[in-house]
């Protein structure tokens, strides 16, 4: 038996809406949203911060009061620059292992990586961070800074191509 949680049903919910709407933008009230779902607002918020974030591609604009609202708004990357100005975004300070691959795997279902180039940062990465323990017995955060600096440099390379 399949069962969502919660967040997930939000998720496609909003997903579902913003596919439906071709100007990719949508316009919701986070009231209204959470009496449609039985929840409290709270859990709205917490499924926008969470599943409709920059890396994932989308940006969220927040009116709060009475005639408060909810905007979201997909992102859309035509050009280089909006691409390389967009990784600049994404990639902003020093990302652990685990926040690269989610980057990473968020950029590929996207079809802004593929899986191959994916998979070879991944692999690279991995012999990098090997190579600065063994040889360089480098601590966790220095690794993670000169791996982050690998990332955004190969990504804006692939931005560019």
């Amino acid at each position: 038996m399949d069962m969502e949680s919660l967040t997930e049903k939000i998720e496609k919910y909003i997903r579902s809406l913003l596919e439906a709407n071709s100007a990719d933008e949508i316009i919701l009230r986070r009231k209204e949203l959470a009496n449609v779902f039985g929840c409290v607002p709270s859990q709205i918020n917490y499924v926008l911060q969470s599943r409709f974030t920059p890396e994932r591609g989308f940006i969220v604009e927040s009116q709060r009061g009475g005639n408060g609202y909810i905007r979201i708004i997909r992102v859309c990357l035509s050009g280089v620059e909006d691409r390389l100005n967009h990784i600049e975004e994404i990639v902003d300070g020093v990302m652990t292992p685990q926040e690269t691959r989610r980057l990473l795997k968020n950029m590929e279902e996207r079809e802004l990586l593929t899986l191959r180039e994916r998979t070879m940062l991944e692999v690279i990465l991995r012999f990098v961070d090997e190579v600065l323990v063994s040889f360089f017995d480098l601590p966790a955060y220095r690794r993670d800074e000169i791996n982050t600096e690998l990332v955004r440099r190969v990504l804006k390379s692939l931005a560019i191509i």
